[in-house]
């Protein structure tokens, strides 16, 4: 039984990953993990859940702290598939089955045709784009019956896009009255590869409006398009980097709604016992910054995150034209053996003279999301 704690928790993701239980069991076996986000649309992969894993997550969900992560919906695809409605029949099951105290999905489409595979990249952000996203939040809020959030994108290809993403996030979570999960290291991303200053940028997001945030590691990928040579990714298979660390602490007393601290990390960067010691670490020190966070609070009631009247659920919106956007740009993305070829295949395309604005993105993110698309190209 886990003991009262104030919020926000200090939760971890954990998933049905071998590596990643094996980092976790000892802060578990202690008590120390208030709270935990699952990835469930992983489990299309994993086929049936064993017993034990099934008990560990409804412990966390009879207390009230089990909160789902979606990874594969595909939020912002401008064609509704099968597989989004599967996804919606599945989250529904399981939502009858555990309590989940939030769900929460990634901003952005997938590339690649196949479901579960593909790279999370942006859209435009215009009026079309808006309204297949709220009417995507509205069918996920419909399907688990409880407060529904967006993660925010690492990727971007402008620093204009950079500035508006907060923006964006917070007109599509308006109609469902929604959250924002606010990643650290996705904004440490952002603030390095386009050098855009931590204050400049924090006070663009709704922070109202976080629930929950993120910290987890990441890579640094050479980059000789890039401005400072260098690209960072969110790889999620590093530790936590002492600057998302600082950024936590600064970010934290900006959030006066906060729940959740989440540390993520993917079982492929917990190999060894030196790798899940050093998770551990990372947990400890993030438990301490939210523990001495709660001890400045006074105290305020929760806010709930849910919509103030019942949706009114139409007919599917979809976007023929964002469609055949989205299509072409996946492919010239997992397919181009250079930036150049990209670039040459993205002006004969129907993406020239549109609102995604490939004239103006930067070489060294074409180059990231290139390597991204035929990464998890399948």
């Amino acid at each position: 039984m886990m003991e009262e704690a104030p919020i926000p928790f200090a939760a971890i993701a954990c998933n049905l990953d071998f590596d990643i239980l094996a980092a976790a069991f000892p802060l578990l076996e202690a008590g120390q993990v208030e709270a935990l986000e699952w990835s469930f649309d992983t489990l299309f992969r994993a086929g049936q859940v064993p017993d034990w894993f099934s008990e560990l997550l409804s412990a966390y969900s009879q207390q009230g702290r089990l909160i789902g992560h979606g990874v594969f919906f595909s939020l912002l695809s401008g064609k509704w598939t099968p597989q989004q409605q599967q996804w919606l029949q599945h989250l529904q099951q399981l939502s009858a089955q555990f309590r989940f105290d939030h769900i929460t999905e990634h901003f952005g489409f997938f590339t690649g045709e196949n479901f579960h595979y593909g790279a999370p990249l942006p859209i435009p952000y215009t009026q079309a784009s808006l309204r297949i996203g709220q009417d995507r939040l509205s069918r996920i809020y419909e399907a688990c019956q409880c407060p529904v959030g967006l993660e925010n994108l690492a990727f971007a290809y402008t620093p204009d896009e950079v500035k508006r993403h907060g923006e964006f996030l917070n007109k599509l979570l308006e109609p469902v009255n929604g959250f924002v999960i606010l990643d650290l290291h996705n904004l440490y991303c952002q603030l390095h590869n386009f050098a855009v200053s931590y204050e400049e940028l924090i006070e663009l997001y709704p922070l109202e409006r976080v629930r929950e945030i993120h910290i987890s590691g990441g890579s640094w990928e050479e980059s000789e398009q890039a401005p400072q040579g260098k690209v960072r990714r969110d790889t999620h298979d590093e530790a936590v980097p002492e600057a998302v660390f600082e950024l936590l602490a600064r970010t934290l007393p900006r959030c006066p709604n906060l729940k959740y601290v989440v540390l993520e990390q993917l079982g492929n960067g917990l190999k060894t016992e030196s790798s899940r010691t050093q998770f551990r670490h990372d947990f400890l020190r993030m438990e301490a910054l939210v523990q001495k966070h709660r001890a400045s609070l006074l105290g305020h009631p929760e806010h709930l995150f849910r919509p103030p009247q019942p949706l009114q659920l139409g007919e599917v919106i979809e976007d023929q034209s964002l469609h055949e956007q989205q299509r072409q740009l996946s492919r010239i993305l997992e397919t181009a053996a250079s930036v150049e070829e990209a670039q040459r295949r993205l002006h004969a395309s129907v993406l020239v003279g549109t609102d995604w604005q490939m004239e103006q993105w930067e070489p060294h993110m074409l180059e990231t999301a290139i390597h991204l698309a035929q990464k998890w190209k399948q």
